[in-house]
């Protein structure tokens, strides 16, 4: 099992990035949540078996179609509560 905290950077709020990432990480089979900043980053925890997060996180860098990532920075995490991936209130 691997976590892993996300804070993505670029044109990634209001075009839909947040539900895109709930049903990819979903589809993998993956723990965590995502969430917007104020910052206008949006962040995620990813957490799973090291196959499926990094899938996930390689198409973090691309987005939906009308997204732009320009950055990720990543960083080791602890796993999740809670069970199943989840779109949490913006911080």
């Amino acid at each position: 099992m691997r976590a892993r905290h996300l804070l993505i950077e670029g044109r990634v709020q209001g075009v839909g990035y947040r539900d895109w990432l709930v049903d990819t990480a979903r589809r993998h089979g993956l723990d965590g949540w995502v969430r917007n900043r104020r910052d206008g980053r949006v962040e995620a925890l990813l957490s799973g078996p090291e196959p499926a997060v990094a899938a996930v996180l390689l198409a973090c860098r691309r987005g939906p179609p009308m997204a732009r990532v320009e950055s990720i920075e990543e960083s080791f995490a602890d796993p999740p509560d809670a069970p199943g991936f989840h779109r949490m209130p913006s911080l």
